[in-house]
């Protein structure tokens, strides 16, 4: 459910990851090495079809000028359509959520009593000084989950205006409230029906500010359910999303009343899967994202593919598609039309990563 919109803090520190490493704002240019090893392969290497630019030598006639440009038309369709059948095809899965935190063992600890996540694995890399951690309902290689990266001596990030909650199903929303209130915790929304429907919700704060929507249930394979984010154009970000990371318009539900319209996007039914939730509030076009929310990861059959496929629908490539140093799991980072960031990782690579 869309979240009223909050005027953000100062800034602090900016970690910006491919995947799993931190910078900060002194060395905030440098991650453009991160986008980084790897070149730019042609759509035409991975789709077997070529630019519309080069699919006509015209001649210089006005008939060769048209037919050029015609069978270029049709050649960029056809591009676009069999890039948009083989992402459908891609077998892709949210796979986590990465935030930063001020305390990590303060929020593993508000996670595990109060939201009854598992801490799943943890891991600390000095050398880049920062940890990660890992929690949710279920193991990585099946379940959307949290990845939290603490990075050494920042306390505090601004969460701004853009991100807006994370959801989480529960069977019962005023016992989880109780529980939560009895931890010390803070609840924002008290439970109750959501505004123009039955669904009993309520709204809490974990200690470093982020909001989690809580929504009663019954039993889910996915309780960490949702990721909330402000667009500014709700129309450009579903054809983005459809088109370049393969998701399905789950619904679309517009509150005049309150002025904001959201939509849910995903790879699967919401009671069984984890969605993205897109909010327009009228007439809001930009917002301020701060730099405490990171990105989601996704899986992917191969991330060379989706790399072109989210150029040739508008994204940004800020990674170029290749395996990480080290570990050689392949990525490929993006930003959509919003600004937002996702990273494209391996199938296959991450289990092994898991391993």
């Amino acid at each position: 459910m869309a979240s009223s919109i909050r005027p953000s803090l100062s800034s602090f520190k900016l970690y910006n990851s491919s995947y799993r490493s931190s910078v900060s704002v002194s060395r905030f240019s440098s991650f453009r090495r991160f986008a980084y090893f790897g070149s730019a392969v042609p759509q035409s290497q991975f789709f077997g079809l070529k630019a519309a630019s080069k699919s006509w030598r015209g001649e210089s006639s006005g008939l060769g000028v048209a037919a050029a440009g015609n069978m270029g038309q049709s050649s960029t369709i056809a591009s676009q359509e069999s890039v948009i059948d083989w992402v459908k095809k891609d077998k892709r899965r949210l796979l986590h959520v990465v935030y930063r935190v001020g305390d990590l063992d303060r929020t593993i600890k508000f996670y595990t009593e109060c939201l009854g996540m598992k801490l799943l694995r943890k891991r600390d890399i000095p050398e880049e000084r920062y940890t990660n951690a890992f929690l949710g309902y279920g193991p990585e290689d099946s379940h959307f989950v949290i990845e939290l990266t603490y990075n050494y001596g920042v306390d505090k990030y601004d969460i701004g205006t853009a991100f807006g909650h994370f959801g989480i199903a529960v069977e019962d929303v005023a016992k989880t409230v109780e529980l939560i209130k009895a931890k010390g915790g803070k609840v924002t929304r008290e439970p109750g029906p959501v505004k123009g429907g039955s669904t009993v919700i309520a709204f809490i704060e974990d200690p470093d500010g982020y909001k989690f929507e809580l929504l009663e249930r019954g039993p889910t394979p996915e309780p960490l359910c949702q990721v909330m984010l402000r667009v500014g154009d709700l129309d450009r970000s579903i054809n983005f999303y459809e088109k370049a990371f393969g998701m399905e318009l789950l619904r679309k539900r517009d509150n005049p009343e309150y002025k904001y319209t959201i939509a849910m996007l995903g790879y699967g039914p919401e009671d069984k899967n984890a969605v993205l939730e897109l909010t327009y509030n009228y007439g809001v076009t930009e917002y301020d994202k701060g730099n405490a929310y990171a990105q989601i990861a996704i899986g992917t059959d191969d991330v060379y593919k989706t790399a072109e496929a989210i150029k040739l629908f508008g994204g940004k490539i800020t990674r170029e598609p290749g395996p990480l140093p080290g570990i050689n799991t392949k990525i490929t980072a993006c930003l959509d039309p919003d600004g937002w960031k996702t990273v494209f990782v391996d199938n296959i690579d991450f289990l092994k990563e898991l391993e």
